[in-house]
């Protein structure tokens, strides 16, 4: 019988949740998914002074609108918790007791002083700065004494000498590493608090984690943590390093390249089955060349085997066109109920708005969906369908509003408006056919003054949708604006 696969992602609460931890949460997810296991969220927050409940909060609330969901872990529960690290203090004493008295730990009373002299020393020789073992065989007298001086001890692990230490990683093949160049380790600081290195593997362990899939940055920890389970005679997991995201420019992503984190894409007016698609083929590749994928399809076609070793390219380009693709893909009424908080903060809606209201502003934000790559141009594309003041500023547009046929072409528009039994905008784009026509014009002499007159400027929205959605009466009061000769 297969071992139930067990994946977990373990942040820790020290700021928003990252791109690359979200994409690190969603391939542990897929796999999960895919093989009927389960996912857990564990957090990882010894770092007492930069950890915080709104960094946790953040986290839990990026991942489920990303649509990851645990299905143990904090807040759920479930038969292997606690799930912080902080109040897993007890779980962790006892498995370091253990490694004192197997001689596989010890107490260091090396002072910070000490420690960063020997790291001085070791570069200026060249070499990887390591800890050399100066407390490694203390006698109980010279304990004693370091106690006497007020010495706190951290807990040290004793790493063997001259041995080699083999990855086998399911995405980079055999990785090895030498145990001479580690140097033991800290285990447990000062004040008690384990170490990342130390209470990974036993919060790995106790929760019967099976597959740990985490980024590239982690690969140099990985000897440490299988000398640990090696020590304490326990199985480990079976490692995927995923490899870095980069930023166009070959270097690590940062704030430069885009975002660097969740909620700032959600902010934006990202979707997030659009960030989820992009984040999925950020070092993974589908079978198929096919680039849209659901939440459902990804699941299906995931596989490690498929995960790339080379570093992943953060191409925001790609992001938009997706973005864009899943607005146009979405029905009008939810990219209008995304819409309204941006439409609010521009002031172009009040808090109340009536279902007449809705009902005209869902057929505004149908008319430009197409045009945009995120929810938070919105405002900015419909701003024009708004009680409006027009400035012709641009020359070339200001040529156009000059031509002597436009006056013309401005008072017929009024005209059949005004005979029309119902404005939408079937009715006006057959108005502007029947104008072009009547007047033996050719379309650009209709409708780009016309555009110009109603807006100021010579690019936007479809004058058809444009005229029917802002109505006579504002039409009259625009015309009145740039070419009041057709108004008096």
């Amino acid at each position: 019988m297969l071992e139930k696969i067990r994946v977990r992602f373990a942040p820790s609460p020290t700021g928003p949740l990252h791109i690359g931890g979200a994409r690190s949460a969603l391939f542990n997810y897929l796999l999960a998914k895919k093989t009927n296991g389960d996912f857990i969220l564990r957090i990882e927050d010894t770092d007492l002074e930069r950890s915080s409940l709104a960094s946790e909060e953040n986290i839990k609330q990026s991942l489920r609108w990303l649509g990851i969901n645990w299905n143990e872990g904090i807040d759920v529960g479930g038969p292997f918790g606690p799930y912080r690290q902080t109040e897993r203090l007890d779980i962790y004493r006892k498995y370091v007791d253990k490694l004192l008295e197997a001689g596989f730990a010890y107490r260091c009373y090396c002072t910070e002083e000490e420690i960063a002299a020997e790291r001085e020393m070791l570069m200026a020789k060249g070499e990887l700065p390591r800890y050399l073992g100066k407390c490694r065989c203390l006698t109980p007298e010279q304990e004693q004494e370091y106690v006497k001086q007020g010495r706190k001890p951290v807990i040290r692990f004793r790493v063997p000498e001259n041995e080699t230490i083999i990855i086998e990683d399911l995405v980079r093949g055999n990785v090895t590493f030498e145990s001479n160049g580690i140097g033991d380790f800290v285990i447990i600081k000062s004040d008690g608090i384990p170490t990342y290195n130390f209470a990974v593997v036993i919060d790995d362990s106790t929760m019967h984690i099976t597959h740990v899939i985490r980024g590239e940055e982690h690969l140099s920890n990985t000897p440490r943590q299988l000398l640990i389970y090696q020590a304490l005679g326990l199985k480990p997991p079976k490692f995927a390093h995923i490899s870095l995201i980069l930023g166009k420019d070959r270097s690590k992503m940062s704030k430069r390249h885009g975002s660097t984190s969740v909620v700032n894409y959600q902010e934006a007016g990202f979707l997030p089955e659009a960030l989820v698609n992009y984040l999925a083929l950020l070092g993974w590749a589908p079978e198929k060349e096919e680039e849209i994928f659901s939440m459902d399809e990804l699941i299906e076609e995931f596989s490690l085997e498929r995960v790339a070793k080379n570093p992943a390219v953060f191409d925001m380009d790609k992001l938009n066109w997706l973005n864009g693709y899943y607005i146009r893909e979405s029905s009008v009424e939810k990219i209008t109920e995304l819409a309204i908080p941006y439409l609010r903060k521009e002031g172009l809606i009040s808090d109340d708005i009536s279902a007449q209201e809705y009902q005209w502003l869902s057929q505004v934000v149908g008319a430009i969906k197409h045009k945009v790559v995120s929810i938070s141009q919105i405002p900015a594309y419909v701003k024009v369908f708004f009680p409006m003041e027009i400035s012709v500023k641009d020359e070339e547009a200001k040529v156009i509003l000059a031509g002597e046929q436009v006056s013309q072409v401005a008072r017929v528009l009024l005209s059949k408006l005004e005979q029309s039994e119902e404005i939408n905008p079937a009715s006006v784009k057959k108005m502007l056919k029947e104008i072009t026509k009547e007047l033996k014009l050719g379309g650009k002499l209709v409708y780009m003054p016309l555009r110009v007159a109603l807006t100021g400027e010579m690019h936007g929205p479809e004058l058809h949708d444009l005229i029917a959605f802002i109505g006579l009466k504002e039409v009259r009061n625009r015309l009145a604006q740039t070419l009041p000769e057709v108004i008096s």
